[in-house]
C-alpha cells in the first residue's frame, strides 16, 4: 500500500516544481519521498543542520553534492559539517593515498561551496552550534544527533547522508520520528542509583553506561535515573553525557536519551516516561561486562592512544593538559593522537593546553577522526582510548585490539608504555 504524500505549503509545491531552482526542486523530491515513504503527513521548517556526508565514501556522494554545486544550489539554514577525509591543517597527518585524497577533497570543497560551514567536526554543539530547546532541525552523525536531541533539547531524527544535504537546501524536514513530541517520551528506564558514587566518578563508566544502553535499548528512547550531573559546571556533565551517547549511538542505534533531574526534557520521571514502562536495575556487573565488550585486550604493551571521539572539547583539554603538568613525558614508544575541531584547538592553543599535550609528545588531529582515516602509524597494534564510540568501531576499520579506560588510564600507560588499569572501582 502506497503512502499519501504529505500536505505541502504553496511554497513547498513551488520548491517542488522548480520555481526555487533545480537544486532545490531536487532536494524537495528527496524529502517528499521520505516523507511519503515514513507517512509523514507535513513537512516541518528547520532551523539548522549539521552534514555528515562530508566524509569520502565513494562516488555516489562526490556526485551528488557536486551536482547540486552545479544546479546552484546554497543551503538556506546554518549547516554546519562534521569530519571530512582529510585534516586540512595537518596536511601529512592522513596516510591517504593520491585518489583518496582528491576525491576527498573536492568533496569537502564542494559542500563549502554549497554554503556549509567548515567546522570538520562530530561535535558542533562544542563550537558554537546549539540550538534551542524544541527548535527543529536537521543533524547527522549518531553522536551528534543523540547529544542534540538529548542534552540540547532540540528535535532532530536520523539524518544520514544525501538527506542532510536535501533538508539543508530546502529548509525542511518530514513532520515524523522524534520531531513528534509523543515520540520523545521514554519507553524503558535504566536505575543506575545502586551504582557507587565511586564508580559513577571514574571516566570510563560512562561510555560502559552508554555500551550497557545501546544494547538495552536498541534504538528505542529510554530514560535514566541515578546520575549525577548539572548541565552549568563547566563541561564536565556535558563531556560524560557526549561520551554516553556516542557510545549508546554505536552499540545501538539510539537517537535520544534522558537522564532524570540532568537533561532537559526530564525534570522528573513522570515528565520523561511513558506510563507502565519497564524499570530495569543496573548493576555494577553489569557495567564491568559493558566495558569489556569494548576491550579486547587487557595487558601488555601499548602502541598508541587515541583521544577526542567524538573530538575533544575545551574542558577536556584542561583535563588532560592538569594531568600532564606533573610528571613525565608519554613514552617514545607510544604515540598519542587527540582529536578536536578547529574552534576549540583555537582556544586551547590561547590558553596553554594545546601547547602542554604537544611537549609531552601528543599529536593534534583536526578536520578528521582516528578511526575512519589512515591517521595511526601502520605499524600499530593496540591502541587505548577513552572513546567508547572509538574502542567500538577500531578493531574493525583498523584491524587492531583496543583498551577501553579513563583519561588518567591513557595518560599512565602512554608514560610507561603499557597497559595500566585500576580495576578496583568495578569489583
Amino acid at each position: 500500500m502506497t503512502s499519501a504524500a504529505p500536505d505541502l505549503t504553496a511554497e513547498e509545491q513551488g520548491m517542488l516544481a522548480g520555481d526555487q531552482g533545480p537544486a532545490v526542486a531536487l532536494c524537495m523530491r528527496l524529502i517528499v519521498g521520505v516523507a511519503r515513504a515514513g507517512g509523514a503527513e507535513r513537512l516541518v521548517p528547520i532551523e539548522s543542520a549539521h552534514g555528515d556526508g562530508c566524509l569520502y565514501h565513494g562516488a555516489a556522494g562526490l556526485e551528488f553534492t557536486e551536482r547540486l554545486v552545479e544546479l546552484g544550489g546554497r543551503v538556506r539554514v546554518r549547516t554546519t559539517l562534521n569530519v571530512g577525509s582529510l585534516d586540512l591543517l595537518h596536511p601529512g597527518m592522513v596516510r591517504a593515498d593520491p585518489e583518496l585524497a582528491g576525491n576527498g577533497r573536492r568533496l569537502m570543497d564542494a559542500h563549502v561551496a554549497l554554503g556549509c560551514e567548515p567546522t570538520w567536526s562530530c561535535a558542533p554543539y562544542q563550537t558554537g552550534h546549539r540550538p534551542a530547546q524544541g527548535s527543529h532541525v536537521a543533524w547527522a552523525e549518531s553522536n551528534a544527533i543523540a547529544f542534540v536531541n538529548s542534552v540540547l533539547g532540540a528535535r532532530t531524527d536520523r539524518y544520514g547522508d544525501f538527506l542532510d544535504l536535501a533538508a539543508a537546501v530546502t529548509g525542511r524536514v518530514p513532520f515524523a520520528g522524534l520531531h513528534r513530541r509523543e515520540a520523545r517520551t521514554a519507553e524503558l528506564v535504566l536505575d543506575l542509583s545502586g551504582v557507587s558514587p565511586a564508580m559513577l566518578e571514574h571516566d570510563a563508566v560512562w561510555p560502559a553506561i552508554g555500551a550497557l544502553l545501546g544494547d538495552v535499548a536498541g534504538t528505542r528512547v529510554a530514560a535514566l535515573t541515578g546520575l549525577p550531573g548539572d548541565l552549568d559546571d563547566g563541561g564536565r556533565t556535558e563531556d560524560r553525557l557526549k561520551a554516553l551517547g556516542a557510545t549508546a549511538a554505536s552499540a545501538g542505534g539510539v537517537a535520544l536519551f534522558h537522564v532524570v533531574g540532568v537533561t532537559p526534557e526530564a525534570p522528573t520521571l513522570g515528565a520523561a516516561v511513558r506510563p507502565g514502562a519497564p524499570l530495569l536495575p543496573v548493576s555494577t556487573a553489569e557495567l564491568r561486562q559493558a566495558r569489556d565488550r569494548l576491550t579486547t585486550v587487557t595487558a601488555g604493551r601499548l602502541d598508541a592512544v587515541s583521544l577526542g571521539t567524538p573530538h575533544f572539547s575545551l574542558a577536556e583539554f584542561a583535563q588532560l593538559a592538569a594531568e600532564l603538568e606533573a610528571g613525565p613525558p608519554f613514552a617514545d614508544s607510544v604515540a598519542v593522537y587527540v582529536s578536536t575541531s578547529r574552534g576549540v584547538l583555537q582556544q586551547a592553543q590561547a590558553l596553554g593546553y594545546a601547547g602542554t599535550v604537544q611537549r609531552a609528545g601528543g599529536r593534534i588531529v583536526t578536520d578528521t577522526c582516528t578511526y575512519v582515516t589512515p591517521v595511526l602509524d601502520p605499524g600499530v597494534r593496540t591502541v587505548m582510548t577513552n572513546s567508547g564510540k572509538w574502542a567500538w568501531y577500531a578493531p574493525a576499520n583498523l584491524g587492531i585490539d583496543t583498551v577501553l579506560g579513563s583519561l588518567a588510564e591513557c595518560v599512565a600507560s602512554a608514560r610507561l608504555g603499557e597497559v595500566v588499569r585500576d580495576e578496583h572501582v568495578w569489583v
